[in-house]
């Protein structure tokens, strides 16, 4: 039985993710349609409205929830897991994503009311956020108590600092062209 809930486990993350990814790169495409003229704006708006709405409630929450069902039905089959410190970690780094994850509706919700409180550039290097954190749990779940905690750390402070040196060197691509 545990590894049909696992492989449920691993479907709902990748769907889960791919929400999160493509829900910020709407959010990145919404809040730049403000700057385009009538009816344009309004037109944009309203379509990043309902794409967002779908996106999120069809794919993203039932994908959020599937996950959380089938890890917490992993923990109760494998109790041994939460006496593990790589667990402890790993659970750390899932609270954080759920932490993301409802950033993110907050974020949805002001976008439908029209406030948008935070520019393109900020957007894309909160969508790291996300890759960081997939990060993280991947190569916890993977590696377990194989994980070196120094170099771990390490590789994650690179991966971020590698993530938004190229949100700048983008930004600076995009501003030239204009």
């Amino acid at each position: 039985m545990y590894p049909y809930v696992l492989s449920i486990h691993i479907i709902f993350v990748v769907c889960w993710f791919a929400g999160l990814f493509y829900m910020v790169r709407l959010f990145i495409y919404h809040t730049e349609a403000q700057e385009k003229p009538e009816p344009d704006r309004r037109i944009l708006s309203e379509q990043f409205v309902i794409m967002e709405h779908k996106l999120w409630y069809i794919i993203t929450v039932p994908s959020m929830v599937l996950v959380l069902a089938a890890g917490l039905t992993m923990l109760y089959m494998l109790p041994v897991w939460l006496q593990q410190p790589w667990m402890h970690l790993k659970l750390m780094f899932v609270v954080l994503l759920l932490v993301y994850h409802f950033v993110c509706q907050n974020i949805m919700k002001q976008m439908a009311k029209g406030i948008f409180k935070r520019t393109s550039t900020q957007l894309r290097l909160w969508n790291e956020v996300a890759t960081i954190l997939l990060f993280a749990i991947v190569f916890l779940a993977v590696l377990k108590d194989a994980v070196n905690w120094i170099y771990g750390l390490v590789g994650l402070v690179l991966l971020s600092i590698m993530l938004m040196i190229g949100v700048k060197i983008y930004k600076r691509f995009r501003t030239k062209d204009k």
